[in-house]
């Protein structure tokens, strides 16, 4: 019987579940439409390196001598909407069987469920065999990314010496957090210029797109596997070896540092996570590697992401609701922007708006701390997030966002909140030393808005975080200040607050 196989635009593997058994008279169908092109305002590079990565999949699908039904954005007959182009596939074909992949996306999800005679095959591109995260958190009344990252090493055995973590403790996290040293040489990144199926999708992006955020003109993201894994093979050799020492460092107009750009066409499905894990750790077996680097690396892919994934999957569609600090204010302008005195906050939504790219301290430490310190309701932090980064989706973005940036899910990522003052700024950066504010001030019109933030936010969630162990000690030393002293904190954060909304800060 003939069948309909349905690829989503960030599932351009060909290991994918559905694929697999494809008989000659099956039809594989790839659809760019407006309706996931829109439904949040996505960065137009995001646009264009799903639109671009498709096409580019769609021929190599042929090349095997597959047949492919291939709908692009301009298509007349194009329905808008991927329900709606399953259904008049299906209606022009005569065909009443539809195969598709599992996706990622909760609200993806229950689209497919909508389509007629349609088959889910579970989404096995994760190193988290299906149904295993559920039952190792079956039971457990709090989930830690680090035992189950343990769990992990130990199943698929990697950078494991028998039974024992390599070198003989489980994480590093404590040697991967060197603020850069200046003058520090950062080797560039291998990039990929637009070919011309890319300049064509470039230039549908521009006409269609053209308002929405970001520029396009620094477009040079891996739209196939083999850039891709030329781009991962372009870290391990030239960058993998600093990554551990300097991580977690942020430095002004240096976006990539020693980072691998790997998550955008990971998340796209053009790397398969283990084969980067056992890639990396065969660096460290080799002596080209520190252990720091390749632990810290390895944990972001199989502890770090997959755990992320497990926690939407578990809690999920609730997890989308929560606000377990109340948060209310509404996502200010410079998120936009970028047009702001902080500059570490113009650095980091500047390189976004540029290269639809920031690394994970800048938005966990940076967009994120700002956000929680002041108050920003969830919903609007988690659209940008999810509209702004050529990675995000939303299965990865919400508990990263609303779980570990935010702390609105109450625990459930993370045992206390990311909340930290200009000092842990100034400690990873170099930022403080260009910025309008000064760090080292508390108060007063040029004190850096991070430190009055900070003490107000302890301040209004004080007794909720008193119990907590990791954060009963600031909690303390702000019950210690001088009523003087909290007063001329808290308003200062009300002239922020005020500033922000006129768009002054």
């Amino acid at each position: 019987m003939k069948r309909l196989r349905v690829v989503l635009g960030d599932q351009l593997s060909r290991h994918l579940p559905s694929l697999a058994e494809a008989a000659a008279d099956d039809v594989i169908l790839l659809a760019e439409v407006m309706g996931e092109c829109t439904y949040v305002p996505h960065h137009k590079q995001k646009i264009a390196l799903v639109l671009s990565g498709m096409r580019h999949f769609a021929d190599e699908l042929r090349a095997e001598g597959l047949t492919v039904r291939y709908v692009t954005l301009d298509d007349p007959e194009n329905t808008q909407s991927l329900t709606g182009e399953v259904e008049r596939a299906c209606d022009a074909l005569g065909i009443s069987e539809v195969v598709t992949t599992e996706a990622g996306e909760h609200r993806v999800r229950e689209m497919q469920k909508s389509w007629p005679g349609v088959g889910i095959f579970p989404d096995k591109r994760f190193a988290t065999p299906t149904g295993w995260f559920a039952r190792w958190a079956a039971g457990k009344t709090t989930l830690r990314m680090e035992f189950f990252y343990r769990e992990m090493r130990r199943h698929h055995d990697i950078l494991m010496d028998g039974d024992k973590p390599a070198g003989g403790q489980w994480n590093y996290d404590a040697e991967n957090r060197r603020k850069l040293p200046k003058g520090t040489a950062v080797p560039a990144p291998k990039r990929f210029a637009p070919d011309a199926t890319t300049r064509a999708v470039l230039e549908l992006v521009r006409q269609r797109f053209g308002n929405q955020y970001g520029s396009l003109e620094s477009f040079d993201y891996p739209v196939t596997a083999a850039e891709a894994q030329a781009g991962f093979e372009d870290f391990l050799s030239h960058r993998l070896a600093s990554y551990g020492d300097w991580q977690d460092a942020m430095a002004t107009d240096e976006p990539y540092l020693f980072h691998s750009l790997i998550s955008a066409p990971l998340n796209l499905g053009l790397l398969d996570p283990l084969a980067l894990c056992r890639a990396a750790e065969q660096e460290y077996r080799k002596g080209r590697a520190p252990l720091n680097a390749v632990e810290g690396f390895i944990r972001q892919i199989i502890g770090w992401r997959e755990f992320i994934r497990g926690i939407y999957d578990l809690h999920m569609p609730r997890y989308a609701t929560l606000n377990a600090l109340e948060a209310t204010r509404p996502l200010p302008e410079f998120y936009w922007t970028a047009k702001t005195k902080m500059h570490c906050m113009a650095q980091a939504i500047g390189q976004t708006l540029e290269h639809a790219y920031a690394h994970h301290i800048q938005r966990l430490m940076i967009t994120g701390n700002f956000a929680l310190l002041a108050g920003l309701h969830p919903d609007e932090v988690d659209e940008w997030y999810l509209a702004v980064y050529a990675d995000a989706y939303e299965w990865v973005e919400m508990p990263n966002t609303r779980g570990m940036a935010l702390h609105a899910d109450g625990g459930i990522v993370g045992s206390k909140p990311y909340a930290a003052s200009g000092a842990y700024i100034n400690r990873m950066s170099d930022y403080c030393g260009s910025c309008h504010y000064q760090v080292d001030q508390p108060t007063g019109a040029r004190a850096c808005p991070f430190n009055a933030l900070y003490w107000d936010f302890i301040a209004r969630h004080a007794e909720r975080f008193a119990n907590n162990p990791r954060m009963a000690m600031p909690v303390r030393s702000w019950n210690k200040f001088a009523r003087p002293k909290q007063k001329a904190l808290r308003d200062r954060a009300a002239e922020i607050f005020a500033l922000m909304e006129d768009a002054k800060l």
